[in-house]
């Protein structure tokens, strides 16, 4: 009898530290938004507003529900990153955002001058009031995307041929 209440004991014993390891322990899957810039790098719903991040490489980055808001980001490398992220009032000038998955993405009143956005999913995205002067749209998909007073002058428009007209505000002319 005490041997078996020895077992059950032992057992009872492992079982809830194996549970209190579970419960403590960070998924993988989880966001750590004070993991260093990188890429690949999971910053699912983590707040850099207002953050230095110039020249940093996210190439491949989950973004989703981000916040970006002031910070600056000239000449990051955003190509392949992914998630509806907000970058509103952000300094974007040379960033690169590649092949990346930014739908519904906010770049409201950004600078994003000469930024590459070469084959991005754009889909309703806002650049209200954004500059996208120089920028490249090439094969960028812009379904409901709004460009409601960006300036868009000198941008390469998504045919890859068209280069918008100086004075080319809320729309490529």
């Amino acid at each position: 009898m005490f041997e078996k209440a020895r077992s059950t004991l032992l057992l009872f014993s492992l079982s809830a530290a194996l549970f209190a390891t579970i419960l403590l322990l960070p998924k993988a899957s989880e966001a750590a938004c004070t993991d260093p810039p990188g890429a690949g790098v999971d910053w699912r719903s983590c707040n850099f507003d207002n953050y230095p991040l110039a020249g940093v490489n996210l190439t491949g980055a989950n973004l989703n529900d981000a916040s970006f808001n002031w910070a600056d980001l000239t000449g990051a490398n955003l190509d392949g990153a992914r998630g509806r992220a907000r970058f509103a009032r952000a300094k974007m000038a040379g960033a690169t955002f590649r092949n990346a998955q930014l739908r519904g993405a906010d770049f409201s009143q950004a600078k994003l001058n000469d930024a590459d956005f070469t084959g991005a999913d754009l889909a309703d995205v806002r650049f209200q009031s954004a500059i996208l002067r120089g920028a490249n749209l090439t094969g960028a998909r812009v379904r409901n995307a709004d460009f409601f007073r960006a300036d868009l002058s000198g941008a390469i428009w998504t045919d890859g041929k068209h280069i918008c007209a100086e004075g080319s505000i809320s729309f490529c002319r």
